[in-house]
């Protein structure tokens, strides 16, 4: 009998010892992910996600270095030729082994027409197997940031890939969504063991990774809350380690709370507005067979009514930074002379809109969401007050980012004329954000994937050509301050500001870095 109790006692002090080392991280933000196939969105919370699933050749870790990942070594073989050394012994989730082949397919699968992730395909010509641990990737032209995309070309296994008929990236309607929107099965440090949208997405370390983890984590579990005061809430009571963004109104209490941390620090996104200058008759303006968008003067009346500075104090409370580029400082390619905004002036945007034959000003409906980016719901509550000033009528259509992004992007037909948006090129480099949302749309050769007001410009066109392919480091810097100059002097989109970073983490969370993407990486989070 004392023996049979001795054991029990000794199993549940194993149990309770387990317990005790158990580390789990639980965080939240506004949005839940917008799925799990590698390439089928691209967005910022989403892809943060996907780099705990999936793997690239590289890897850019919180500090923005890159380093190996899927690919050990690499070399330039010639001016538009890599050769890459694939790491071995890797697996997959679903134990199938790593090899050349999934990256061939992983490739040219982010390059398929329905991928979010085919800018970073732009360059590829070919990727061949030289064995089943060696590929060379071809390039059309020489590339100067192939690296830097490789990032964010996940890779697949191939074979699981076409025994669950997902061997193309396919948007779905939610509960009819593709296999790999709603399982995952990368190389990742870890993998999901459970996902309900809109509620939660759980992981573990996955104990085949290739790699030594610097976490200390056994589980993390992910619930977007929409409501800012519900995740603070959440925070306080222990029910979440970590919540971001922090309500901007609620920094200066969280950081007298004990037990709390605020972290605040730059970032890169640069939020915008965009304007459709596409189509010869404006969605809100039926049957006039004009589209004030196309006229240049209404656009620089529109940047001269918007007073950024106003945003910066009232809406954002002094945490952001007003912009005149599309791009943020630590952004290869960023000009501190062009970044100099244009003048507030509503007097001279009256006379402008006037000019181009629009005296009483006219009625625009603006897109906005309410939970991706900080107070994005009130930036465009604070815009229509000041076009109003010059006679322009806004009508705001405010939704969660699920909805917005559908709308206003390919899936809907850019069903848009006027809209707020936010843009971290992922590739660090001014070419990425040129290319997203500058560049002329163009489906077939993927270019302007995010330019969702289609502004197209044959002149800054062939600069971003140019930017992709020129290796001189003094002649490329010159071919972007060209591009961007003659797109912000053609007024082809609004820019607003960057956005301050602001996270609140329990004492509970030993480490998490803070990299200005804005993306909370589990991979080196330790707690107490």
């Amino acid at each position: 009998m004392r023996r049979r109790f001795l054991l029990a006692a000794a199993a549940t002090a194993l149990v309770l010892a387990g317990a005790a080392d158990a580390k789990t991280f639980r965080f939240s933000t506004s949005g839940d992910v917008n799925g799990l196939d590698p390439h089928l969105n691209n967005e910022t919370p989403t892809n943060a996600m996907k780099h705990n699933l999936y793997e690239g050749l590289v890897y850019r870790n919180h500090k923005l270095e890159v380093e190996p990942a899927l690919a050990t070594e690499w070399s330039q073989t010639g001016p538009t030729t890599w050769r890459f050394k694939l790491r071995q012994g890797v697996t997959f989730h679903d134990g199938t082994p790593f090899k050349a082949d999934d990256v061939i397919f992983s490739i040219a699968r982010a390059g398929a027409t329905t991928s979010a992730m085919r800018i970073f395909t732009q360059t590829i010509k070919e990727v061949r197997k030289v064995d089943d641990h060696t590929i060379d990737i071809e390039t059309k032209v020489p590339d100067p940031i192939l690296l830097s995309s490789l990032g964010y070309l996940w890779i697949m296994s191939k074979d699981w890939s076409e025994k669950n008929g997902t061997a193309t990236p396919v948007q779905g309607i939610v509960g009819n969504e593709s296999y790999a929107n709603v399982h995952a099965n990368g190389t990742g440090p870890f993998k999901v063991i459970d996902r309900v949208p809109d509620t939660r997405t759980v992981l573990v370390p996955f104990d085949k990774w290739w790699g030594k983890p610097e976490h200390n984590l056994t589980r993390v579990e992910f619930r977007p809350i929409a409501n800012a005061a519900t995740r603070v809430a959440a925070l306080l009571s222990g029910e979440l380690d970590m919540m971001y963004p922090v309500p901007l109104q609620d920094v200066p209490r969280l950081k007298r709370t004990g037990g709390v941390k605020v972290l605040e620090g730059p970032e890169l996104r640069t939020i915008y507005i965009g304007m459709d200058q596409f189509r010869d008759e404006l969605l809100d303006m039926p049957g006039s067979g004009k589209n004030p968008f196309k006229d240049r003067r209404v656009r620089q009346a529109f940047y001269q009514a918007i007073d950024v500075q106003a945003i910066h104090k009232v809406v954002m409370r002094g945490a952001s930074t007003p912009t005149g580029l599309l791009i943020a400082p630590g952004i290869n390619g960023f000009s501190k002379e062009l970044n100099e905004r244009f003048p507030f002036d509503p007097e001279g945007a009256k006379k402008l809109l006037a000019d181009a034959g629009y005296p009483s000003g006219f009625t625009v409906t603006m897109d906005c969401s309410n939970d991706r980016y900080v107070n994005d719901e009130q930036i465009c509550q604070a815009i229509a007050p000041m076009l109003a000033r010059i006679g322009v009528t806004l009508k705001l259509n405010i939704q969660t980012k699920s909805k917005y992004f559908d709308k206003i992007g390919v899936r809907a037909g850019f069903n848009t004329s006027f809209f707020l948006h936010g843009w971290t090129p992922g590739t660090y480099d001014a070419h990425n954000g040129l290319m997203a949302l500058v560049h002329t749309r163009d489906q077939a050769a993927g270019t302007g994937t995010t330019n969702n007001g289609r502004y197209s410009n044959a002149a800054v066109d062939a600069l971003i050509a140019q930017i992709g392919i020129e290796t001189d480091k003094e002649k490329r810097t010159r071919l972007i301050y060209d591009a961007m100059k003659l797109a912000k002097d053609d007024y082809s989109h609004i820019p607003v500001h960057q956005q301050a970073l602001a996270w609140a983490v329990r004492d509970s969370v030993a480490f998490i870095p803070q990299p200005p993407d804005d993306s909370p990486m589990p991979r080196y989070i330790r707690m107490k």
